[in-house]
């Protein structure tokens, strides 16, 4: 593990050669006078790069957003669940995981995505999987969601985004609407696959069942 400072001229660079929109987006929003550096942490033996904007000297990090893609492992995450029970994602290993990433409970889109889910859990079951969702939703409102559609698989809370950020889950909209994102990881954790479609859905079932059973 190292770390990296790039002072408020650099950035411009760094984002010119940046290939990751998550990236780009978030720190897009900020102008170089409200950047004091930009810290770059990279861990080589997980190719996972990560970056937090420094509001002053003192190091705090107002964001800080990393990049997960196919080939690296998970990280060792620990979230509540729709009853308020800390789940750790290491929870999960020995087993397919498929981790998708979904905006808000009970809008259309995440409702029709969170159901379709329901309908092909079995399936995914036959293929040794588990499958769990996540958005920034709180414990009480998955609780909900989870009731009123029967839902068969865990829920987990990332209020504040923390994992989201973690995953690099790029936004849609400009940064308005959060990402609508799947990840598919192997027994030992490492993601064999990443499907992003905000505007179909039920296409993340579809596209994780086809690489499962392939």
């Amino acid at each position: 593990m190292f770390s990296l400072l790039l002072p408020p001229l650099l950035v411009p660079l760094f984002i010119s050669f940046c290939s990751s929109s998550t990236v780009s987006s978030q720190l897009g929003r900020f102008s170089s006078s409200e950047i004091f550096a930009v810290k770059l942490v990279a861990a080589p033996s997980r190719r996972l790069c990560c970056f937090s904007v420094l509001d002053d000297s003192s190091a705090r990090g107002r964001v800080a957003v990393c990049k997960l893609a196919k080939g690296d492992r998970i990280p060792p995450a620990t979230l509540k669940d729709q009853d308020g029970r800390k789940v750790s994602l290491s929870k999960f290993k020995g087993r397919p995981l498929v981790l998708y990433f979904y905006p808000a409970d009970e809008s259309q889109g995440c409702t029709k995505q969170a159901c379709s889910f329901r309908d092909s859990y079995e399936q995914f079951k036959k293929a040794g999987a588990e499958v769990v969702g996540v958005s920034g939703d709180s414990p009480e409102s998955h609780k909900k969601f989870k009731a009123k559609y029967r839902l068969p698989y865990t829920l987990l809370s990332d209020e504040g985004n923390t994992l989201r950020n973690e995953f690099g889950v790029p936004p849609d909209f400009f940064g308005a609407l959060a990402g609508r994102q799947t990840y598919v990881t192997d027994r030992q954790g490492v993601v064999q696959l990443i499907y992003n479609n905000q505007f179909q859905p039920e296409k993340h079932i579809q596209e994780t069942l086809k690489f499962l059973q392939g």
